[in-house]
């Protein structure tokens, strides 16, 4: 299982694989054409509460990632087309924040990784 991270501001490659949008909020001045996106998992991103809170709280990462995969815990349904994007090859999730260590994309994938480990 390939799980690539790329911020909405960096181009299309074509080792990408599926392309899919890890944000609840599309990324400022990016058309959908220029994102060449194979998804858009809003529903699998951070709350609308969660997102606020880290945006305020960036040192809590590890809080932020407990309350995250809290909140993925409580939704698999959110996930069920990355599953089937993960077993058709590489995936790629485009995210949005400037942070490239700390971001819900990263925490996403780590979830996904522990998750497929089982």
């Amino acid at each position: 299982m390939t799980i690539r991270l790329k911020r909405a501001a960096v181009a299309p490659a074509k080792g990408d694989g599926a392309r899919v949008l890890v944000e609840r909020l599309w990324p400022r001045g990016k058309s959908k054409s220029a994102l060449k996106l194979a998804a858009w998992l809003r529903d699998a991103a951070p709350s609308t509460e969660l997102r606020k809170w880290f945006h305020t709280h960036p040192e809590k990462w590890d809080e932020f990632r407990k309350r995250y995969f809290a909140e993925l815990d409580a939704q698999p349904e959110a996930l069920a087309p990355l599953r089937e994007l993960l077993q058709a090859g590489p995936v790629t999730f485009v995210y949005a924040r400037a942070d490239d260590e700390r971001n819900a994309a990263v925490a996403l994938r780590e979830y996904v990784l522990r998750r497929a480990k089982r």
